[in-house]
């Protein structure tokens, strides 16, 4: 089954690392033809372990034009309240009008109920949830159509398994599920689905090998996550195929 999704304007945050399941998404969404809005937040990606490379946007912003596509990126911190507002806006300006809107922007810090405090709460908040919901309503806003529109979130499987040592963050992409099904309820009638993936544990660069093979041993395949698995899924439901599919938590871990 071919994937067509020509001349579809899709946004996909949280895009700054050529090895991040973001920028898998975009790759896999500019290859069934859709043109690409990213945006990225190269000083939070510099903060953490695993860093990020300060022409990787751009890198990845090339790689979907060789595709034949319409491509642009913006830096912009989703804490920001007034950031979804300015990301729709220029959209608008540079593409058009997005039927497809990814939020797989995420903050994550590690941190116990003895570690967490106000500060991090709020941290995770302003992104996971204030973000990506004030980036929904904009979406909803301004959308016209009266079939195609989607809203793909990224969860974590929080349903599924604990994260003690990440509580902020689990609460916060919790929250996202929530989100997503009571949206999806909102908007019915108005051309717009809304679904959430669960990717499970993926291979980004951020596991060791030891992490790797337990994880490994954990799934039904023998084998962990690969940002391609989730940017595979986010297609099939951006396009005509996966209208049917609305208000969903799809768990796409492998089986573990």
């Amino acid at each position: 089954m071919k994937l067509d999704l020509s001349g579809r304007i899709a946004i996909v945050t949280g895009a700054s690392r050529l090895v991040g399941i973001g920028a898998a998404i975009a790759r896999t969404l500019a290859a069934a033809g859709a043109d690409i809005f990213l945006t990225y937040f190269q000083p939070y990606d510099a903060s953490m372990p695993w860093g990020s490379g300060e022409r990787e946007p751009e890198t990845l912003l090339s790689e979907l034009r060789a595709l034949g596509v319409r491509a642009y990126g913006l830096e912009a911190n989703l804490s920001q309240p007034q950031v979804p507002t300015r990301i729709m806006e220029a959209v608008q300006g540079l593409l058009g009008m997005p039927s497809i809107l990814v939020n797989n922007a995420t903050h994550s810090e590690q941190g116990d109920i003895d570690q967490l405090d106000a500060d991090q709460l709020d941290r995770h908040y302003a992104v996971n949830l204030r973000g990506t919901t004030l980036l929904c309503k904009e979406f909803v806003r301004q959308w016209q159509g009266t079939r195609g529109g989607r809203i793909i979130n990224i969860s974590s499987g929080q349903g599924v398994t604990p994260m003690p040592g990440e509580l902020a963050y689990a609460v916060t992409k919790g929250a996202i599920e929530a989100l997503t099904v009571s949206l999806a309820a909102g908007v019915k009638g108005r051309g717009i689905t809304v679904n959430a993936i669960d990717p499970g544990a993926t291979d980004t660069g951020w596991m060791d090998d030891e992490l790797k093979a337990a994880i490994a041993n954990q799934t039904y395949l023998g084998r962990i996550g690969l940002p391609a698995d989730a940017a595979n899924l986010v297609c099939f439901l951006a396009s005509d195929q996966g209208e049917w599919i609305t208000g969903q938590i799809l768990h796409s871990r492998g089986g573990s």
